[in-house]
């Protein structure tokens, strides 16, 4: 064990010894609270740093002597990575938890569902909603989830790598449940083209601007940018647009109970990695050193995926005419996707 947080010396032999190597007390970080959480205990200097403990330098490099991680994998900078804390303060075996339970849930109410034959007083439009357009939106959370899995490669610290697993996590998660989903009800609905989905992901207009943002997000070679562009600007702008403002509003008013408990997880889902993100680009963008540069980089990042998120959000526009029943309109749940989008960058005093 290691019994300080200090820089690292020599002694008079020559050999390397830590700062305070000699104190009683062990100092390994410095807690968000007065105490060290569960929490901090396991992820905080998980991942070793030079500048903090690694007196060898970094234990594994590429060919070229770079090392394992590095700072110049995000245009963004930091006074000190180590200082960010996922609010959601999840860590390996609470997030294997609370995915069991979400998984639990979804699959009785599927299987109860089906018993029910709640899924054949569908009406014939809303089935072929879900068959085309939640069957194509499996694709742009599969997506997403690619994404911030490649992401978290690059995050500097244990706790930023940590915040974007569990967001690819929860994001593979439900691509898998909506896969599941589409094949267990369609399999009782004559007609059902599995298919369908993909079809319209790769082909159809309404769902070419979905495609080139999430396209354009996971070809970002900047793993903060990727970050950043899901959870504050593509995920309001377009995800809870489709997801709360479309399923969750018109599952009900067309005879489906059984769609808005698949997505409801998703939305609790993205509160928590909202929060997450929130809390690292406002550290980064009031740093005391890096700050005024951070801002102008996130407005860069958000002029060019919000225009992107725009178009995707325009183009999906003829989906709220398609169920029998339309209990909001395209243009009341843009507004509040819209006010969303504002609130969220006014909580970081970026704009537009």
């Amino acid at each position: 064990m290691v019994a300080t947080s200090g820089s690292v010396g020599s002694g008079a032999a020559g050999a390397a010894i830590f700062a305070d190597s000699e104190s009683r007390r062990y100092r390994y970080f410095e807690p968000k609270g007065k105490r060290a959480s569960h929490y901090e205990d396991v992820t905080v200097d998980v991942q070793p740093d030079p500048e903090r403990y690694l007196i060898q330098d970094w234990i594994i490099a590429f060919p070229d002597g770079k090392g394992a991680y590095g700072k110049h994998s995000t245009k963004a900078q930091s006074s000190n990575w180590h200082a960010f804390r996922a609010p959601d303060q999840e860590w390996e075996r609470t997030h294997y938890q609370r995915q069991s339970r979400i998984e639990v849930m979804i699959q009785s109410v599927i299987s109860n569902g089906r018993k029910a034959n709640a899924h054949l007083a569908f009406t014939r439009a809303w089935s072929k909603v879900l068959e085309v357009h939640l069957g194509a939106w499996k694709h742009a959370e599969f997506g997403l989830g690619t994404s911030l899995m490649q992401a978290q490669r690059y995050g500097y610290t244990q706790m930023i790598n940590n915040a974007t697993l569990t967001n690819s996590s929860y994001k593979m998660r439900l691509s898998q449940d909506i896969t599941l989903y589409l094949a267990e009800i369609g399999m009782d609905i004559a007609g059902w083209d599995d298919e369908a989905g993909k079809r319209a992901w790769l082909e159809d207009p309404m769902w070419q601007g979905t495609r080139e943002a999430v396209e354009t997000i996971m070809g970002a070679t900047d793993y903060l940018e990727q970050y950043f562009a899901i959870n504050l600007v593509f995920e309001p702008l377009v995800g809870e647009l489709f997801r709360s403002g479309f399923l969750m509003r018109a599952a009900s008013a067309n005879n489906d109970f059984m769609t808005p408990a698949i997505v409801t997880s998703a939305e609790g889902d993205y509160e928590r990695n909202l929060a997450n993100t929130i809390d690292l680009i406002h550290m980064l963008a009031n740093d005391e050193v890096f700050g005024a540069a951070n801002r102008a980089l996130f407005q860069t990042w958000i002029m060019k995926h919000a225009r992107l998120a725009d178009q995707a959000a325009r183009l999906l526009q003829p989906i709220w005419s398609m169920p029998h029943s339309k209990p909001i309109s395209f243009d009341e749940a843009r507004q509040v996707s819209e006010e969303r989008f504002t609130k969220i960058l006014g909580e970081l005093n970026l704009s537009r």
